[in-house]
């Protein structure tokens, strides 16, 4: 039986080495990107309104988390995918997506433990009570699991084959209106 148990920055970062290697198992990215990928974690965790799941097995071992907050001019990701919103569909959509946003950031889960659920668990219970009109987040612009997941979750194409500055690999920024919906 997995439980999902609620965080605030403070354990997020006592857990951040764990968390990393639930990352690596899942993404598999280069060993050298991962001290930059947990310095962007550990920023995360300083910004307005943060909160994480973490997905335990029955002996307390992390076999899965998510975390997002509050999005705000200012953050990166924010402002590089809200821009290129604004440009591609104008500014009224970019606002009524991005205006009052929880940014999902990260969704993980060890392969071990995929395909049981635990990632709807996650992305479902970090949207619950959020005071924001929308849930935003990327992924890779691939028909992944993740991607299918969060389409019958009911997140939609805002933009695909998007390139972050300094990138090369392809993501689809998706959105949701909140709360999200239940699966049919």
């Amino acid at each position: 039986m997995i439980e999902l148990r609620r965080g605030g920055p403070e354990e997020f970062n006592a857990a951040l080495n764990t968390v990393i290697g639930v990352y690596t198992a899942a993404m598999r990215p280069p060993v050298d990107q991962l001290s930059g990928r947990q310095s962007i974690m550990r920023n995360h965790s300083t910004f307005p309104d943060f909160t994480c799941l973490f997905a335990e097995n029955t002996d307390g071992t992390v076999v899965g988390f998510g975390y997002g907050f509050h999005g705000m001019p200012g953050q990166w990701w924010h402002d590089v995918v809200r821009r290129a919103l604004h440009d591609q569909a104008g500014p009224t959509i970019a606002a009524a997506w991005f205006g009052n946003a929880f940014e999902i950031a990260e969704i993980h889960v060890h392969p071990d433990y995929q395909d049981k659920g635990i990632g709807r668990r996650l992305v479902r219970d970090l949207c619950e009570g959020r005071p924001e009109s929308t849930a935003v987040m990327s992924t890779h612009d691939q028909p992944t699991a993740a991607r299918h997941l969060y389409h019958r979750l009911g997140f939609t194409d805002l933009m695909t084959m998007f390139v972050f500055p300094g990138g090369y690999e392809h993501y689809a920024i998706v959105g949701s209106p909140l709360p999200l919906q239940p699966i049919a």
